[in-house]
């Protein structure tokens, strides 16, 4: 039996959003972002009601690759979700973002804009010097159709993981094609208060600080389109180093809106990131005796073999961001 010491997240499984039309967000991320299908399914009843915390359910579910990592659309058909508020801005506490990884960031923001998308930054920023953190990445944020953020990245070869950096040219499944969308680096999520959080993803979920920087001055403002954004970021990594989180504490212009207390998993803006645990039982029992708060009403068990896992529950960190914790 492992100690509670020894209960913590392994890695990140996928990111789930919500989309209004898996159609249009199928066409969309594999046209203008290069993921691939991996399989489209459809599920309902109590299990996935009990998981999700909405009745009544019927979701299809819609898994993409891109790389090594996954993302699943999810559209509930038979519930309309609230849409995203459209005023929404990056120090909003619903704020996250996937951040793709590109091998050329004006190749791809020119391929980008061919589609409809919603800038959020004015072009790609390249972060200053001064930043030793993240001095020379290039970064773009923009809106899928549905209003998710979503962030391009370009690492200098001084920064990001190796796998960033190695051959792009991945001669089996792209017969020699250089491949300028590579995969997803990080799901950023904005929060209120840096430790708050650290305790919630470090202390009970068993994450390990990666990184700490702060990002200001004119170029922040043009990537967030936040005037004079002052930006508190802790990157945050697992056992198994994939996917990563980061914490994006907004000092100036401040803290955004707050999640709504009745937004639920049918609710467009809903995202949740799906963590590997070595011992579910455990770690919820531990979340519960530390007061976070459950969307799931129980461990809910999966026995149909073609789904990705076993067991999940859906819980929220302390900003009410969604956290799909889960034993394959």
């Amino acid at each position: 039996m492992s100690s509670e010491t020894d209960v913590k997240v392994q890695r990140i499984r996928a990111i789930g959003l919500t989309v209004t039309n898996c159609n249009r967000s199928l066409y969309f991320y594999t046209q203008a972002l290069a993921f691939e299908l991996v399989y489209d399914i459809t599920v309902e009843g109590q299990n996935y009601n009990d998981l999700e915390g909405v009745t009544g359910a019927k979701i299809r579910i819609v898994t993409l690759r891109l790389g090594d990592e996954l993302i699943e659309l999810m559209e509930y058909l038979n519930i309309q979700g609230k849409p995203i508020p459209s005023d929404s801005q990056s120090n909003d506490l619903w704020f996250q973002h996937l951040a793709i990884v590109v091998s050329d960031m004006d190749r791809a923001y020119a391929h980008l804009r061919s589609f409809p998308i919603e800038p959020i930054s004015v072009a790609p920023q390249t972060i200053p010097p001064e930043n030793k953190a993240s001095g020379g990445v290039r970064a773009f944020k923009f809106k899928d159709p549905d209003g998710h953020d979503l962030e391009l990245i370009w690492f200098p070869p001084d920064k990001g993981k190796d796998k960033w950096h190695q051959n792009s040219v991945d001669a089996e499944r792209l017969v020699g094609r250089h491949r300028l969308f590579l995969g997803i680096d990080h799901s950023a999520i904005a929060i209120s208060n840096t430790e708050q959080s650290l305790h919630f993803y470090c202390n009970l979920l068993g994450m390990q600080i990666d990184s700490r920087s702060l990002n200001w001055r004119a170029t922040q403002s043009r990537l967030d389109n936040l005037p004079g954004a002052e930006v508190k970021i802790t990157a945050l990594r697992t056992v198994e180093d994939g996917v990563g989180i980061e914490l994006l504490d907004y000092i100036v212009p401040g803290k955004g809106r707050t999640i709504p207390s009745d937004w639920k998993s049918c609710d467009i803006a809903h995202m949740q990131i799906e963590l590997v645990v070595n011992n579910l039982e455990q770690l919820v029992d531990k979340l519960g005796r530390n007061g976070v708060q459950f969307v799931s009403s129980r461990i809910v068990q999966f026995s149909d073999r073609s789904f990705p896992y076993r067991q999940g529950c859906l819980v929220k960190d302390p900003d009410g961001h969604a956290i799909l914790l889960i034993a394959e």
